[in-house]
């Protein structure tokens, strides 16, 4: 089985839903280029993953109805854009996909408490279901907690969701005069890593044949194409990302060693490395082809994954 095979085979036998590859394909691919894209474009990198022009623009049109992208027309021609809100969501989402695994802990942990009536149903269940996706467990009733927590983050969560100033936001670490009980064993009760930890481990299973398949065939003949190279890297960023967005970001020291995690962020950045380059030749040319004007990839795109050579 040589990439060409792989490619055929994953897309056979996982094959990504439409509207979620294409907002794999925003983040990854069109963010880099200044975060528009002209629809002509978007048909032609979405092709090589049998996603059809219909398919297509159902996706797209979801996905604006639902604020992540803004459409706009220009005589008979489409583009879309992702929207400032979303952007913010999406800048943040990235960083964590490809940031090194460096959370360390200093014992401490932050808690949002929900004080008596201090909020109502509504933002009672939002506040919950965004707090979930930034990693943080269910202490107690009321009470929410994480023991690497991004401050800022944090904070502008509460200002987008309208709450901030109504709860009690605190950091604490275990007093040494008192014999209680570790802070570790808050773990038990707030995280379970089972689901994350057998994510990583198929991840693992399923992209580690393909890294040696690129070794053999970066020293062979018949290095991979352009296209080939796209696909391979938005697979890679696409199933990674499905996972890993659901890791709680845990520090090291927290984790069960040892953590498929780290492993997986090795393997997506070996692959990734080893395709980026020649990913962007097909990128740019997809987007040229609509806009001779458009963008280079930005510098901020080199930052990827702790450096890309």
């Amino acid at each position: 089985m040589d990439c060409k095979d792989w490619i055929a085979d994953f897309l056979a036998s996982e094959p990504p839903r439409s509207k979620s590859l294409v907002v794999t394909i925003f983040g990854d691919s069109i963010v880099p280029h200044g975060g528009m894209v002209w629809l002509g474009s978007l048909i032609e990198l979405l092709a090589p993953f049998g996603v059809n022009d219909r398919l297509l623009r159902t996706s797209v049109f979801r996905l604006a109805q639902e604020g992540w992208l803004g459409a706009q027309r220009d005589g008979r021609r489409s583009s879309y854009a992702i929207t400032a809100p979303a952007m913010q969501r999406f800048a943040h989402a990235y960083r964590r996909i490809y940031a090194p695994l460096t959370h360390r802990w200093d014992g401490s942990w932050t808690l949002v408490i929900n004080g008596e009536g201090a909020l109502n149903a509504a933002e009672r269940s939002a506040v919950r279901k965004e707090l979930l996706w930034e990693g943080y467990g269910v202490i107690a009733p009321g009470i929410m907690g994480h023991p690497a927590a991004d401050a800022a983050v944090l904070d502008e969560l509460l200002q987008r969701l309208g709450v901030a100033g109504k709860l009690f936001v605190l950091q604490g670490k275990a007093l040494r005069q008192v014999c209680g009980r570790p802070l570790t064993d808050l773990l038990a009760g707030g995280w379970d890593l089972s689901a994350v930890a057998d994510g990583y481990r198929h991840f693992l299973t399923r992209f580690a044949p393909l890294a040696a398949m690129l070794q053999a065939e970066a020293t062979g003949t018949a290095p991979v194409t352009p296209e080939q190279a796209f696909v391979i890297r938005t697979l890679v960023i696409h199933a990674y990302r499905r996972v890993q967005l659901h890791d709680p970001q845990l520090p090291l020291e927290l984790l069960p060693a040892p953590w498929p995690g780290s492993q997986a962020y090795e393997l997506a950045r070996d692959i990734y490395l080893a395709v980026q380059a020649s990913a962007e030749q097909h990128i740019d040319a997809a987007l040229q082809k609509e806009d001779a004007a458009a963008p280079a990839v930005a510098a901020a795109y080199y930052e990827r994954f702790g450096g890309l050579a």
